[in-house]
């Protein structure tokens, strides 16, 4: 050992080298390796004496260069002996160097001399050898060669150990071997790629996983320990690199000074070939990266090699490409962002990676399939950003043509396909980016929602019928393989949502979307190398686009390919269809260009369109065909060219105007083909019939050259084409079929074509056949790869092609609607009919990310639509057929509810549904009474139910109870029970199933159930509310079962509200306005137990709420207790309004002191109770009532301004009672206790608003100005109105006591009240009290109405009584009175109110007027102006004539009457003169005659009361008036007195109906004897006045007017003689009813001589003329009383004599 120590110097390389050629010497053969041991031993001395020198040009370091090549040459000799024995040290002795980085510089083939390059190439060499650790020991140099960071491998020299290593793997001795081969190539692999990344060769590499190669190929050459035996070769390999870094002298240059010449060489070409590409930009080039392209391509190449013709299942070649594709696959797995940012490599994968998957996409060898979908899958999740438009060729070619293959796939492929999609379908951003690329371009094929569609044909698997090569269990596993696929894509959906509402949108600025997007999208794989291609190419992703361009897109492409679908049926109608939607413009130009350029149109279809003879097809037709260029081109090249964009229609016609059109155009394009068009014409119908006739199977023979040169002689203007021309027309055609664009006629995969064309790939899926079973190179088609890169090169250009980036969440929406309803399918499919664990789960899993997305989406009829079917997937509506996924469905609904409920919104409806089937059934289990036996609507059902009872079903069986059998016989999802009822019985073998069920239910225990609910306090604002509004919903159907009522829901509803009750007002506001409505409608109800149990509910929430303290002002409170107003307003039951009556005033009580905004709704309560018609509901309210004034009177307004009004308002209806007095009195008497309260500023609210300086809101707007004591005069107004109304009770004890309290509130507290107010009070309070009796709104003064004239005025009330008329109006005159200077200027309608009762044709309202007037006249008389009395007298005249025109309608009733003359006044017609109406009639007339008589006495009484008594404050306007209304009832009184028959009807009827006779003769007495009072006064006390009113004329014309009526009634001549027309006169003797009459009158006579007996001499002589024949008259009459002829004498003889003395 020490000897080998010593060997090879003091050198470090000499360490090395000296004991491997030690062990040459040794092993090497004497004779045959002379010169080699010579050559040996020559080194090993030399080493001996060298010492170590730095010399950087040196390949071997611590050596100069010449020392280099002597010591390096025994090993290349050694290495070129091809004996193991010696090469075994020579290798490994290489091995050790090149760990060492003992050996440095650049190996290149452009230097084939250097040392590095023979020791390469000699390595390389020793494999042809054939021995299997001779292999090893090659691959172990060589991979230690490309590892060492002190060399640099290039070109042909990379490609040469490239290839070493391919030879070993393909004929390797071992399978060790080979898969040792493998494994280092994918680590040279990653030794390039990552050295190309980084730009340098000092980087770190990853070691290679050999189990990971071993996933797709090779498998079989595994024998036993080979794997681990492998993993160690590299590991030992890669370990020994890196402890060696390398000498600190030496560096290479990585860089060309000028680039190479491009590459021109044919992609078909060997890849050992050197060939070196150009960097794109100018100056030097990366020497590594230039090795890393170049090495990438040649194994693209490599991938290409098809077998030969001659051995066409060459499986070395298979197994080089197979191994080609492996290395492509770990090249791209492991890219970074060189591929990205360098457009060198990314070009290299479209021309070269692209070419290879295109040409290889044929094969069917499943290996290749397999690594062409994994690199693929590798392109799609890593480089898609630059590949969007193979992107779009490859994946309808590789993964969906196998996804759609339903019917007869290939299990190996299709598996494939489908571990590829879930693959995918972990990165969230890469499917979001599928749909915005491709399915929201039109230039694109719809990927994502092939895919979802795709899935869920899978899922559903081949159709009922149709003939499969699946087996069951591969059927199966497609299945559930697929639904697995589904619902990854739905969960990354999900994810990516998430993601980006957790970043928040408003943070980001608008530039910086892309960036922020790639950062938060990373791979889900978690691989090292499997970044998303965002990060490092933003050039590529230059538009971010938003959600609305992207539907706009979205749009715009499906209404395109609904116009497509159109035209393929009916041509006409998509054309007209596409250009109404300005898909395509409406010229003959536009239209050519969209038929000959939009993928997906059926060619035969758009031959038809053109055949047409219609005016616009003919023209598009004829654009179409000038739309080719035809120049430079043959005729057959020509009519295929043209004819490859459509088919040639049936008809002939439509064939000859096509020929005849393109005939035309070819000669346009090539005038000198032919003579004329007719020529072209011909022969392109010769040409169509000899392509039918060359290659149609049908024709049998076939047409011969001679014959077609035949057929076409003279076709030139009747001369011949060219024979030669014909010939090679002919050969062409028969070679090389004309291909004219057709459909598959197979109907089963019709569809599927029309969606290849649509996407422009029919061309390719056409070749790519997977029934083949041969390796044809269909890749070879030099044409098709052509046509396919042009392609690519065309979609780069165009704007559709860039690649998009969306962050905005919105674009989920439309995935969601392009997904949704395949998803919903195949989960739904999958659950029913499946009942594997594993699949029913994902099946759930689905579901729930699916209600997820579509709930935060907010998309509600999808979200709907998956919970819906969940809940029926329950199956809790049929509980006998309840199998272990129903109730893994149940766990799935909680889940969501508890997951997903801020976004579930009318989805908990069907949540909360499935809740309370659980608990339904949990309780049937458990034996517990149903809900019904406590809601019994009689107490004998009740009994009965409680008799049969509810036995454990699980453990004793269970009996045939109704409810039990309804839920074993089940219903339907929708039925609002679990099951209807029937009549038949189920038997015991379907009960045992049911309870065996039953058991299922226990794997869900009451805790998950309750969770819900008590989940429902971390729900936000909205989600509460929708939770309350379904829940109330569902305890709605559940409260109106007519069979089986159940209060599950109902108790919950009062939890969740217990646990929400912390939420903010505004929540709690609208939660409690949904709650409100369903306590309402369901205290409503028909059920009195329901409505009872509800009510109670409520009462318990209720005194829970009013537990918390509510600040002033606020309203919930009463908007808390608002249902039991709306439920006792409304309810028919008396037990419920009883019941709520006592639920409030439990609460009132119990909490009075927390009580604030609630008395609105107690006031309101008690107020309908107040008017109920039981009698107990009344005084059970009272009582509380009565308990609440007296002594809790100061909570009441403790907060809230107009709780005082309500409980105004509840005392008025209080009084209102028709039960008892007694209520009715004490409700009054707390009025009065309320008016002094407010008087006293006793309301707490109003002390709190003086302390703190603030008034008090008037409620009335039209209220504006008050002092200081006025703040809270406003809340008078309910008070005063009510006592108000209560006036008009019927009864009299009320009556009285409500206008005492009211007026004495008036009286007490009236100096509070300002003006305004004042005036309010008497035509909104004082007036309607007088208005209800009389019936008269005239009375009110329409000009000095205020706030309080809005209130409505009483209805018509109860007449009053003499004693309440009189107290009501002294009391208004009281308060008159007092408050005179306030209320000053409702004088007039105070007087014609007074003037009203005077008119009162009952007496005891007269006698109160005319009391009341005089008082006032009394009081305040001395205080009222001359406007004031003059109102007064007004007021009295107007009652007078209203009175009097009134009672001469009256009198005009009775003119149809008929009369009977009477000669004496002792004959009285009989009874049977007059019918019944007329004596009803008269008997009528003769009481309002007796009323009206009455009052204008008391008018003429008042106004010479007044007169008398307030002369001196009158002036001659008021006595005007005054007279005026005197003589106007004098007047009146003499009329009706006169007319005769008047008194003979009115004295006939009161003798028929027995009646006294109206004192129409004392009311003509009183009248003249008052007037004429009056006017001797007036002439006597106030001469002045009397000659400014001419008194003493007025007062003779009365005097005389008096005694005219006197000597009518005493004079019978003098009528008789006016009758007969005599002169004569004759006196005779009156008749007792004159006489009668003459008594009657003679005071009246005697007064009225008086007065003009004291008249002046003046006077009376002026007189005289008139007078004296008057005087002379009654001397000549009879009468009756002795006084008038005394007076008569008198004044004879004192006035009239000195007269005539004269």
């Amino acid at each position: 050992m020490s000897s080998s120590q010593s060997l090879g110097g003091a050198t470090r390389c000499g360490r090395v080298i000296g004991p491997s050629l030690d062990k040459i010497i040794k092993n090497a053969a004497w004779r045959k390796h002379t010169f080699l041991v010579s050559a040996c031993k020559s080194v090993l001395d030399k080493l001996e004496s060298l010492s170590d020198s730095p010399d950087p040009s040196s390949p071997l370091s611590g050596l100069s260069s010449s020392d280099a090549d002597s010591v390096l040459q025994p090993l290349l000799v050694s290495l070129d002996t091809s004996y193991p024995k010696v090469l075994e040290p020579a290798l490994d002795c290489s091995f050790k160097l090149f760990s060492l980085s003992l050996l440095r510089g650049e190996i290149h083939s452009s230097n084939p001399d250097s040392l590095l390059f023979k020791l390469i190439h000699s390595v390389c060499k020793v494999c042809s050898i054939g021995d299997e650790s001779i292999e090893l020991s090659v691959l172990r140099v060589l991979l230690a060669a490309v590892r060492s960071s002190s060399v640099l491998i290039r070109g042909d020299c990379l490609l040469n150990l490239v290839r070493t290593c391919y030879n070993v793997y393909l004929g390797g001795f071992s399978g060790t071997n080979q898969i040792c081969a493998k494994s280092v190539l994918a680590q040279i692999m990653l030794i390039v790629f990552a050295r190309s990344e980084a730009n340098s060769l000092d980087v770190s590499v990853k070691t290679v996983s050999v189990n990971d190669l071993l996933a797709i190929t090779d498998k079989n050459v595994n024998e036993g320990n080979s794997v681990h035996i492998c993993q160690g070769f590299i590991n030992d390999v890669m370990s020994a690199g890196e402890a060696a870094p390398p000498p600190p002298d030496f560096r290479l240059v990585l860089h060309d000074s000028a680039p190479e010449p491009p590459d021109d060489e044919d992609p078909s070409a060997m890849p050992v070939e050197s060939r070196s590409g150009t960097s794109p930009e100018d100056g030097a080039t990366s020497k590594i990266r230039e090795d890393g392209f170049l090495l990438f391509k040649n194994l693209c190449k490599l991938s290409m090699k098809f077998s030969s013709q001659e051995n066409t299942d060459d499986q070395i070649l298979v197994r080089g490409k197979t191994l080609s594709l492996e290395l492509l696959k770990v090249i791209i797995d492991n890219g970074g962002p060189i591929w990205r940012s360098d457009e060198r490599f990314l070009n290299a994968i479209k021309q070269y990676l692209c070419l290879s998957l295109l040409k290889n996409s044929a094969l069917s060898v499943m290996s290749i399939f397999q690594l062409q979908c994994a690199i693929f899958a590798s392109l799609l999740t890593k480089f898609r950003s630059g590949l969007k438009s193979e992107i779009g060729i490859f994946f309808p070619m590789l993964i969906l043509r196998v996804l759609e293959n339903v019917l007869q796939p290939s299990f190996l492929q299709k598996m494939t396909v489908l571990n590829v999609l879930n693959n995918i379908s972990t990165d969230p951003q890469l499917i979001v980016d599928i749909f915005v690329n491709f399915d929201c371009d039109v230039e694109s094929p719809n990927i994502f929602e092939r895919i979802v569609n795709g899935l869920l044909k899978t899922a559903l698997g081949p159709p009922p019928g149709s003939s499969t090569t699946l087996s069951p269990v591969q059927d199966i596993t497609f299945r559930h393989e697929s639904v697995k696929c589904l619902v990854s894509i739905v969960k990354v959906m999900g994810t990516w949502m998430d993601q980006q509402l957790s970043m928040g949108e408003s943070l980001l600025p608008k530039s910086a979307e892309n960036e922020a997007s790639a950062d938060s999208h990373s791979n889900a794989n978690g691989d090292e190398g499997a970044t998303v291609d965002h990060d490092f190419h933003p050039d590529l992703m230059s538009e971010s686009s938003d959600a609305s361009t992207l539907e706009q897109r979205r749009a715009y492409k499906i209404e395109l390919q609904k116009g497509i679908s159109l035209f393929n049926r009916k041509p006409a109608k998509g054309i007209e269809f596409l250009i109404s939607s300005k898909k395509v413009g409406s010229s003959p130009g536009e239209i050519a260009f969209f038929l000959r350029n939009t993928a997906g149109l059926n060619a035969t279809m758009i031959g038809d369109y053109l055949g047409e003879r219609e005016e616009l097809p003919m023209k598009v037709m004829h654009a179409y065909v000038d739309s080719f260029d035809f120049k430079g081109m043959g005729f057959g090249e020509a009519i295929r060219f043209f004819l490859r964009g459509f088919r040639l229609p049936g008809e002939a016609q439509k064939i000859d105007r096509i020929m005849e059109k393109f005939a035309e155009r070819f000669c346009k394009c090539d005038p000198n083909s032919f003579s004329s068009a007719d020529t072209a014409y011909v022969l392109a119908y010769s040409v169509i019939m000899l392509n039918t006739d060359a290659h149609n199977s049908m024709v049998k023979e076939k047409m011969t050259k001679a014959d077609f040169i035949r057929n076409n002689r003279g076709i030139d203007d009747g001369k011949d084409l060219p024979v030669e021309y014909l010939g090679v027309l002919y050969d062409h055609i028969v070679k090389n079929e004309i291909k004219m664009s057709s459909d598959s006629i197979a109907p089963q995969s019709r569809q599927a074509n029309s969606l290849n064309k649509l996407l422009g790939l029919d061309g390719i899926l056409n070749l790519v056949s997977w029934k083949q079973t041969e390796e044809k190179a269909v890749g070879a088609n030099g044409l098709l790869i052509k046509h396919i890169q042009e392609q690519f090169t065309s979609k780069s250009g165009k704007s559709e092609s860039a690649y998009h980036a969306v962050t905005d969440v919105a674009i989920l929406r439309f995935m969601v609607e392009a997904s949704w309803g395949p998803m919903l399918a195949a989960f739904s499919v999958t659950l029913d009919q499946s009942d594997d664990r594993l699949a029913t789960a994902e099946c759930l899993r689905g579901f729930r990310y699916a209600v997820h997305v579509t709930a935060v989406m907010g998309m509600q009829t999808q979200r709907d639509a998956f919970v819906t079917s969940m809940a029926k997937f329950t199956n809790l509506h049929c509980a006998a057929d309840m199998k272990q996924k129903n109730v893994d469905a149940v766990k799935a609904i909680i889940a969501i509810a508890i997951e997903d409920g801020n976004h579930l919104q009318d989805a908990w409806e069907h949540i909360l549904t499935c809740l309370s089937r659980i608990e339904h059934l949990q309780l049937l289990g458990e034996g517990a009474p149903s809900d019904a036996t406590y809601l019994a609507t009689s107490n004998a059902e009740s009994e009965e139910k409680k008799a049969l009872g509810f036995p454990n079903l699980k453990k004793k069986g269970a009996l045939q109870n109704p409810v039990v059998m309804a839920v074993v016989r089940g219903g339907s999802y929708d039925s609002s029970t679990i099951g209807p009822n029937a009549l038949a019985l189920v038997t015991q073998e379907q009960i045992t199933n049911f309870i065996a069920n039953l058991n299922l239910l226990d794997q869900i225990g009451s805790f998950q159930l309750n969770h819900v609910y008590a989940h429902s306090q971390r729900l936000n604002s909205e989600a509460i509310v929708a939770f309350v509004k379904a829940l109330c919903k569902v305890s709605m159907s559940e409260l109106q079962s007519p069979t089986d009522p159940r209060v599950f829901s109902l108790t919950k509803l009062v939890e969740i509200a217990h646990y929400n009750m912390n939420r903010i007002r505004l929540v709690w506001s609208r939660m409690w306005s949904i709650l409100s409505d369903f306590f309402v409608s369901v205290g409503l109800s028909e059920n009195l137990s329901v409505a009872i149990f509800v009510m109670d509910s409520l009462r318990q929430l209720s005194m829970k709420f009013l537990e918390r303290e509510e600040l002033a002002n606020y309203n919930f409170q009463n908007e808390f207790l608002r249902p039991f107003v709306i439920v006792i307003q409304k309810s028919s039951s008396a037990e419920i309004r009883e019941l709520i009556v006592r639920c409030i005033s439990q609460m009132v009580l119990s909490r009075v002191s927390n009580v604030k905004s609630g008395w609105k709704s107690v006031f309101k309560v008690f107020t309908t109770a107040a008017a109920d018609e039981r009698k107990n509901i009344v005084l059970l309210a009272f009582e509380t009532m009565e308990k609440i004034v007296r002594e809790y009177f100061s909570y009441i307004t403790e907060t809230e301004t107009t709780t005082f009004t309500h409980c105004v308002k509840c005392l008025i209806t209080f009084t209102n009672s028709r039960f008892t007095s007694d209520v009715s009195l004490n409700a009054i008497a707390f009025l009065r206790f309320c008016a002094l309260k407010l008087a006293d500023g006793g309301l707490i609210w109003n002390e709190k608003s003086r302390l703190s300086g603030s008034s008090t809101p008037v409620t009335d707007d039209s209220i504006k100005s008050f002092t200081d004591a006025d703040e809270n005069i406003s809340y008078w107004v309910p008070l005063l109105t009510g006592l108000s109304k209560v006036t008009s009770d019927p009864r009299s004890t009320i009556r009285k006591s409500s206008l005492e309290v009211l007026f004495d509130i008036l009286k007490d507290h009236g100096h509070l009240f300002s003006r305004t107010f004042w005036i309010g009070v008497f035509s909104s309070v004082i007036y309607p009290i007088f208005n209800s009796t009389w019936g008269k709104n005239d009375m009110l003064s329409k000009d000095e109405h205020d706030s309080l004239s809005a209130l409505s005025p009483h209805s018509e009330g109860v007449p009053w009584d003499a004693e309440t008329s009189a107290l009501a109006a002294q009391s208004l005159v009281d308060i008159f009175v007092r408050f005179f200077n306030v209320i000053r200027s409702q004088l007039s309608s105070v007087v014609s109110l007074l003037a009203g009762f005077i008119r009162n044709p009952v007496q005891g309202p007269t006698v109160a007027g005319v009391a009341a007037l005089l008082r006032l006249a009394d009081e305040l008389g001395g205080s009222f102006s001359e406007d004031e009395w003059r109102e007064i007298f007004m007021a009295l005249k107007e009652a007078a004539s209203l009175t009097l025109s009134s009672f001469m309608k009256i009198l005009r009733t009775i003119d149809d009457i008929p009369d009977e003359d009477v000669l004496s006044d002792q004959d009285i017609s009989n009874d049977d003169d007059l019918d019944e109406d007329d004596l009803q009639t008269m008997s009528y007339v003769v009481s309002r005659t007796k009323g009206h008589i009455a009052v204008q006495l008391q008018v003429v009484q008042v106004v010479t009361d007044l007169y008398r008594i307030h002369q001196e404050s009158l002036t001659a306007s008021h006595i005007r008036v005054l007279l005026e209304i005197l003589s106007s009832s004098a007047s009146h009184a003499g009329e009706l007195n006169s007319d005769i028959v008047l008194q003979k009807k009115v004295r006939r009827a009161c003798s028929i109906l027995e009646l006294s006779e109206p004192p129409m003769l004392h009311f003509e007495n009183d009248s003249y004897q008052n007037y004429l009072d009056v006017l001797r006064d007036l002439l006597t006390c106030n001469p002045q006045l009397s000659d400014e009113l001419n008194v003493e004329s007025q007062l003779v014309e009365v005097c005389m007017k008096i005694l005219e009526i006197y000597l009518r009634c005493t004079m019978s001549l003098a009528i008789e003689c006016e009758k007969t027309k005599r002169t004569t006169n004759c006196i005779l003797p009156m008749g007792a009813a004159s006489k009668e009459e003459a008594a009657a009158r003679s005071p009246l006579v005697v007064s009225a001589l008086k007065v003009m007996s004291g008249l002046k001499r003046e006077s009376l002589k002026r007189q005289a003329a008139s007078l004296f024949p008057l005087l002379v008259d009654l001397v000549r009459s009879e009468h009756s009383s002795g006084q008038v002829p005394e007076v008569l004498r008198t004044m004879f003889r004192v006035c009239i004599g000195p007269i005539i003395g004269e």
